[in-house]
């Protein structure tokens, strides 16, 4: 059995803390515990057929998590995609000033890749953590060279996250870099949900040559979810909870949908951080949106600027 189009983020079983909106405070940190409920999340979404698992260095101790999970299965149907470029600095400190710190150099790059190195034989992808222009990494021809250089050598597909009110324009820089002649990146994590779908401006080119578009922050760190805090969007909310109601699904299984039919991705992100959210999540894979839903959730889309300047405001919790 294979999940249709969803697959799992490991941010929230790989660190105690995430920028999110979640209901329930953070409790005591105790590590056992905390890789016990990371290696059920796990098995829940595999049981569920999700075979596509997003990690990185930046999520804590998310690889070393999915690098002991994959000996327990050898199933070589599973795909695993890391990131380069972002230092997990919190020590699992909940109360920590600074969780994460971004390095985009060609020696982050070199010194990342030796710890992602672990998750081979299910290592496929390798990504640039959040490219920006502010961190010139992809002007950076000693860290384009080296990625180039894994590509051919280690055959695995490279790409990059990115995120921001600019991301359209960062795909547009990205999918005119080439070496040998040929495309660079070949798949790109994008930030798209109902809020904000600038990706629709790119998707159809972005999907020339076969790349892959992966979809992240679905769920809008958590603000699609009824929320008293956020009351200009009680409408989309109503909308979302009748919706709910209708498919017989929760709000969250209605913005993975969407995602997965308004943009057809190679795979939708979870980032459950319980087996109740994963199973809750998956729902998404059995049922289809109207088009006249469809179309009524594009009209809650908003401005990349104000997507990007309330998403500043959420803490890391």
């Amino acid at each position: 059995m294979k999940s249709l189009k969803i697959g799992l983020g490991t941010a929230a079983i790989g660190r105690p803390h995430y920028i999110n909106i979640r209901d329930t405070t953070s409790e005591a940190f105790d590590l056992k515990s905390f890789k016990k409920k990371a290696f059920q999340v796990l098995n829940a979404a595999y049981k569920k057929g999700v075979r596509y698992y997003d990690t990185a260095p930046g999520y804590g101790i998310a690889e070393q998590i999915v690098s002991e999970w994959l000996k327990t299965k050898e199933d070589d149907t599973i795909e695993v995609a890391t990131k380069w470029g972002y230092v997990y600095t919190a020590n699992f400190e909940l109360d920590a000033n600074i969780h994460e710190l971004k390095d985009h150099s060609v020696d982050q790059l070199i010194k990342q890749w030796e710890d992602s190195k672990i998750l081979f034989p299910n290592l496929t992808t390798l990504q640039i953590h959040s490219a920006t222009f502010e961190s010139g990494v992809l002007e950076d021809e000693a860290v384009l060279q080296k990625m180039a250089q894994l590509k051919l050598k280690q055959n695995i597909h490279i790409g990059l996250s990115v995120s921001g009110d600019n991301q359209v324009a960062i795909l547009k820089r990205a999918l005119e870099i080439e070496y040998n002649n040929k495309p660079l990146f070949e798949v790109f994590q994008v930030t798209y949900n109902i809020l904000d779908q600038s990706l629709l401006e790119i998707i159809d080119t972005i999907k020339k040559n076969q790349n892959r578009v992966i979809i992240k922050e679905a769920l809008a760190n958590g603000r699609l979810l009824p929320n008293a805090n956020y009351p200009h969007y009680y409408k989309m909310y109503t909308t979302l909870e009748a919706l709910a109601k209708k498919y017989e699904v929760g709000v969250d299984a209605i913005a993975l949908r969407f995602c997965i039919q308004s943009v057809d991705p190679f795979i939708v992100l979870s980032g459950a951080s319980s087996v109740q959210h994963v199973k809750d999540n998956n729902k998404a894979n059995n049922f289809e949106l109207s088009q006249e839903d469809l179309e009524t959730l594009y009209t809650f889309k908003v401005k990349p600027s104000k997507y990007w300047s309330e998403r500043k405001q959420l803490q890391w919790n």
